[in-house]
C-alpha cells in the first residue's frame, strides 16, 4: 500500500510553448500544454494520468522532471531536504523574510487568491516566521540561513532554541506545517543535476530513446559513471550493471549486444534497467507499454509492479489505455486539454466516474459486459490548445453543457473522499449522466 506521505506536490503548474505570431498581430500566441495542474503523489504510489492524445500528458511528465522548464507553478519534491540541496532560492527568501512578513501582516488570509504564488512558495521556507513580529522574523531568518549554509549541531541547537522560545499559537502551528520540500522549478541546472538520480523517466519508444551505437552495458552504466557512483571499466561497475539487468529480466550475455539486436519488449526492459540503475525514488513511465503487443505489455506491467514493491518506487504512469491503467494504478487523474478534470482512487474513478468526459472515456473501453449501444460517442474534435474555449474547456463537446459552462471559473467539488471533479454537475450521479448522454445522442 502507498504511504500517506507525499513525495511530489504539484501546485498550479503551467507550461506554455510560444508559437508564431498571428498575421498583423503584435502579441505572441502560446500553445497552452498544461494549465493550472495541481496534484499530490504519495510515496510508493502509482498515479496514472489518462486522456486523449494531445491533451498534454507527456508534456506534464517532462515538466515535472524539469526536462521542460515550467512557465509558472511549483513542483515540490519531498525526497530531499533544503539542507541537502542548499538551493539559492531558499537563501533569497530568507534574505527577504521581512517583505513576506509585511505581506502576511497586511492580509493574514491563506486563501490561494489572497496572495501570490511566490508568497506560498516562501512559506515553505519561512513557515511560522511570517506571523512573528518584524525583529523576531528577521532574527529567525538569519539563524535558518546560517544553518542552511553550514548545518551543524550548534546551528541546529540555535534554531531549536529560537523556535522553542516562540509563543506556540494556533496560527504559528498551521504555518509551520507548510514547511519542507524542495521546489524543482526554482533550482538551477547545477542544483538539479544532483537530484537527477532520484528522478528518472522511461520513454514511449524504446528504440529511439536508446543510442544505437552503445551496447546494453554502456547504456546502463552511463548514468552511474556520470554521477560518479562507479568508475567505468571497474569490476564494481560490471557487477552493478549485471545485477540491474538481472532484476529487469535480461540475461548476462546481453551485456555486449546492441539495441537493434533485441525485440521491442526486451528494449523496454533495457530502458527500465537504465532508469533503475541509479536507484531512483520516482519514475515517469511515459506510454511505456503502448508500442508493445498485449502479451509483452503484461510482462512489462508485471515487471514494473514487482520492481515497485522491491525497490520502493513511486510512478507517474502516463497512458491512454484504460485497461492497462486499471490494472496498475492506485490513483487516477483524467486530463483534458491541459487541465485535470477528475482525480481519485482507481476504484472510485472506474466504478463511479462523475465528469462527462471521464464517463465517455470509460464507455469506450472494450469489455464483454459493455454493449455497443452503451458507448457514448463525443461529437466534434478537441479544441486547439492555442485558442482554448473560455469557461469549461470541455463544453464544446459535452452532452450536458449549458450557458454557465461557457464562461467563468469551473468549481472543483469533492464527490467522495479523495475524489475531485471539475464540473458544475459533479453531484449528479453517473447513471443520470449516462441516461442524459443517450437522450442527447438520440435527438
Amino acid at each position: 500500500m502507498p504511504s500517506t506521505n507525499s513525495l511530489l506536490s504539484v501546485v498550479r503548474l503551467k507550461k506554455y510553448f510560444p508559437v508564431s505570431k498571428a498575421l498583423f498581430s503584435k502579441n505572441r500566441r502560446y500553445l497552452r500544454a498544461c494549465e493550472n495542474m495541481s496534484l499530490e503523489i504519495a510515496e510508493g504510489e502509482t498515479f496514472s494520468l489518462v486522456g486523449e492524445s494531445g491533451c498534454g500528458k507527456s508534456t506534464f511528465g517532462r515538466t515535472l522532471l524539469q526536462l521542460y522548464r515550467p512557465t509558472k507553478g511549483e513542483v515540490i519534491y519531498f525526497g530531499a531536504s533544503l539542507e541537502e540541496v542548499k538551493p539559492k532560492y531558499a537563501f533569497e527568501i530568507l534574505k527577504n523574510a521581512e517583505t513576506y512578513q509585511a505581506e502576511y501582516a497586511q492580509n493574514p488570509s491563506l486563501d490561494e487568491y489572497a496572495h501570490s504564488l511566490e508568497f506560498f512558495s516562501a512559506l515553505r521556507v519561512l513557515g511560522g516566521l511570517v506571523c512573528l513580529p518584524k525583529e523576531d522574523c528577521k532574527r529567525g531568518a538569519k539563524l535558518l540561513a546560517l544553518h542552511l549554509r553550514a548545518p551543524s549541531i550548534q546551528t541546529e541547537q540555535a534554531v531549536s532554541a529560537f523556535f522553542q522560545g516562540v509563543e506556540k499559537t494556533a496560527e504559528f502551528a498551521s504555518l509551520e506545517q507548510r514547511k519542507g520540500g524542495v521546489d524543482l522549478a526554482k533550482l538551477s541546472v547545477k542544483e538539479l543535476r544532483n537530484l537527477r538520480k532520484h528522478l528518472q523517466i522511461i520513454f514511449q519508444d524504446p528504440y529511439s530513446s536508446l543510442n544505437p551505437r552503445m551496447t546494453v552495458g554502456q547504456l546502463i552504466e552511463e548514468g552511474l559513471a556520470t554521477h560518479g557512483i562507479y568508475k567505468r571499466g571497474t569490476d564494481e561497475m560490471r557487477e552493478e550493471v549485471l545485477s540491474v539487468m538481472k532484476k529487469c529480466g535480461l540475461q548476462s550475455d546481453a551485456l555486449h549486444r546492441y539495441p537493434h539486436q533485441f525485440s521491442g519488449g526486451q528494449r523496454q526492459r533495457i530502458c527500465i534497467a537504465r532508469a533503475l540503475a541509479l536507484k531512483p525514488k520516482f519514475i515517469v513511465c511515459d506510454e511505456c507499454v503502448s508500442a508493445l503487443d498485449a502479451s509483452v505489455q503484461s510482462q512489462i506491467l508485471n515487471l514494473l509492479s514487482e520492481l515497485k514493491e522491491k525497490e520502493k518506487l513511486t510512478y507517474l504512469f502516463i497512458s491512454h489505455d484504460l485497461s492497462v491503467v486499471r490494472y496498475i494504478s492506485d490513483k487516477i487523474g483524467v486530463m483534458y486539454l491541459g487541465e485535470l478534470v477528475e482525480t481519485g482512487s482507481a476504484k472510485s474513478v472506474f466504478e463511479n466516474p462523475r465528469h462527462p468526459y471521464t464517463i465517455s472515456l470509460m464507455s469506450a473501453v472494450p469489455s464483454v459486459k459493455t454493449r455497443k449501444s452503451e458507448r457514448i460517442i463525443l461529437q466534434g474534435h478537441m479544441p486547439s490548445p492555442v485558442a482554448p474555449p473560455s469557461g469549461c474547456k470541455f463544453h464544446t463537446r459535452c452532452f450536458m453543457a449549458c450557458e454557465r459552462c461557457k464562461s467563468g471559473k469551473v468549481p472543483v467539488l469533492e464527490v467522495e473522499k479523495g475524489h475531485f471533479v471539475a464540473c458544475h454537475f459533479a453531484k449528479l450521479s453517473t447513471k443520470e449522466k449516462r441516461k442524459l448522454a443517450k437522450d442527447t445522442e438520440n435527438r
